[in-house]
């Protein structure tokens, strides 16, 4: 894959592509992997000194598939793609990435789509994760520089996660709020999550959509990315996501999983010079639920 800059600063291609997130293993890649850099049309070394208003061309090599992952053939709901990036609606109750217990997962089924769209690069790179049973946005890069890239602002905390989450507890949830609680892993568990004084700074904002009786539609921006972030943070004030038994959620709606939906991701576009931005409507499940709860309350008031 091509990238073309116009040097604007006499500097080293080293330092003038670092300035770009070419990072050094990118680098070492390009030298050692079938890569190349050109200047003017002319073969440099990245320690090349560049001059003002030169052409600077680099070619990175193409990345093989990971041969351990299986593809594995599926249709899949793509809302967003483009030579770098792909941004997939995840249905609930499929894994980010394969495990023990997990082996039909949306890596691999990103990996058959690259191959049946015979693309260059076929690694799978997931910048963003979902858990197994939260439906929604996932993004991904279709390259290691693209991934790159989208790792700055992951560390920036620039690119934006939206959830809708359905929560129910006793008395009452305030309309909008911030949840600013540490979380750690549990003592007896590798698996869940708690809020602990020892933990990692997290921070959650919600905002109250609308309420059914007790339970109470909610729209969350995550400012960290701690595991299990929203359910823990919801269970800890008394609000925890219906169907999430693992943190206390109410299992009498009806709903097979824990109520959360990524629907809004936001992100900058480097190669494009521009802000990405996709949506994701509620679930049928959370419609259907949300639909009965609706004639529950009216039935109530009657």
């Amino acid at each position: 894959m091509r990238f073309e800059f116009t040097v604007d600063e006499h500097v080293k291609v080293k330092t003038f592509l670092k300035r770009h997130e070419i990072s050094k293993a990118l680098l070492a890649k390009i030298k050692y992997r079938g890569g190349q850099i050109l200047v003017n049309n002319q073969p440099q070394f990245a320690t090349y000194l560049l001059d003002v208003g030169d052409h600077l061309i680099v070619d990175i090599p193409r990345e093989e598939a990971f041969e351990k992952l299986e593809a594995v053939d599926k249709d899949l709901s793509i809302v967003y793609e483009d030579d770098h990036f792909l941004i997939l609606d995840k249905p609930s109750g499929v894994a980010s990435i394969p495990s023990i217990n997990h082996s039909n997962t949306m890596a691999n089924y990103v990996k058959a789509y690259y191959i049946r769209q015979a693309y260059d690069n076929q690694q799978v790179h997931i910048v963003t994760r979902l858990d197994r049973d939260t439906s929604g946005l996932m993004l991904f890069a279709k390259h290691g520089y693209a991934h790159a890239r989208l790792d700055k602002q992951l560390q920036k905390k620039t690119i934006e996660k939206r959830y809708y989450a359905l929560v129910k507890g006793e008395g009452v949830l305030e309309k909008k709020g911030d949840i600013i609680a540490p979380i750690a892993r549990s003592e007896d568990s590798i698996i869940t999550r708690r809020v602990a004084s020892g933990g990692k700074y997290a921070h959650t904002s919600y905002q109250v959509l609308a309420q059914y009786g007790d339970v109470y539609l909610v729209d969350i921006k995550l400012h960290t990315g701690r595991t299990h972030q929203i359910r823990v943070h919801f269970s800890h004030i008394g609000f925890p996501l219906l169907g999430d038994d693992l943190y206390g959620g109410s299992l009498g709606e009806g709903l097979e999983r824990q109520a959360l939906h990524c629907h809004s991701l936001t992100f900058y576009n480097p190669f494009q010079a521009e802000v990405v931005k996709q949506t994701s409507p509620l679930p049928e499940d959370f419609q259907k639920l949300i639909q009965n709860l609706n004639i529950s309350t009216r039935n109530k008031e009657l």
